[in-house]
């Protein structure tokens, strides 16, 4: 909010926006955007455990509240758990091999630090190419333990209530699970008509919220993404609240 000419800055997940914003007694916005990604300062930051390439403790917690660390997922897990983990949110081939492993390594010795663990997966997963064996194992428990996909869809539940009419909602994501589900949220709150085969015509969509301003998802041009290698995965969804 501004007030003044003042910015109010607020440390509070998206997801309680509006409980930020009551708090303060402000009623409603003129817009919001939502940057799924992590902050390169928190992922090159070697202490808070995102970095494969840093020695660091095994946390990956973005903030407080959140219950375990990443140590204590890997290490606490079964299996059949961290190899659906690495594979629903890494999208990793090799996951449920490499969830094997990561329990027969720990039985010896727990995982304290990143490069233990990364190291673990480059057991299984052999180097080729640019991208690093552990980038999605480790993805997918940031994923985990952050709890991202259910915080991004509790905002996308409760900052309709907050936005004027006219209000511009952008989200930004980088990652295709992120991507479906604010799509698939967008479009249902979107579209003006609805129809089903026992229907014996189409319906006005009592759900609809917006006027969707993004067909297809903006993404970064080439000369961006070279400057901004981070850049090659992000996909941003506008629309206007009725």
């Amino acid at each position: 909010g501004r007030s003044g000419g003042a910015l109010r800055l607020y440390p509070a997940c998206f997801s309680i926006m509006d409980d930020v914003l009551m708090a303060d007694d402000i009623s409603l916005v003129d817009g919001v955007v939502l940057d799924i990604g992590v902050s390169s300062m928190q992922i090159d930051t070697a202490e808070r455990g995102f970095s494969f390439q840093q020695e660091g403790p095994l946390d990956m917690r973005m903030g407080p509240g959140i219950p375990r660390t990443a140590a204590e997922v890997v290490n606490g897990m079964e299996a059949s758990e961290l190899a659906e983990i690495f594979f629903q949110y890494g999208e990793e081939p090799r996951g449920k091999q490499v969830a094997a492993h990561l329990v027969k390594v720990r039985k010896t010795r727990p995982f304290e630090t990143t490069l233990q663990l990364a190291d673990a997966v480059c057991e299984i997963i052999p180097r080729r190419g640019p991208r690093h064996p552990a980038t999605r194992v480790f993805q997918a428990l940031r994923m985990h333990v952050n709890d991202e996909l259910g915080a991004l869809r509790r905002a996308l539940n409760e900052i309709p209530t907050s936005l004027a009419p006219g209000a511009r909602f952008a989200v930004i994501t980088f990652h295709s699970l992120e991507d479906r589900i604010v799509k698939v949220f967008f479009r249902e709150h979107s579209r003006e008509w609805i129809d089903r085969p026992e229907w014996p015509e189409a319906r006005r969509n009592p759900d609809r919220l917006f006027r969707l301003l993004t067909p297809h998802p903006v993404t970064a041009t080439a000369r961006e993404t070279q400057l901004n290698p981070r850049a090659r995965s992000a996909k941003l969804r506008v629309v206007e609240k009725l």
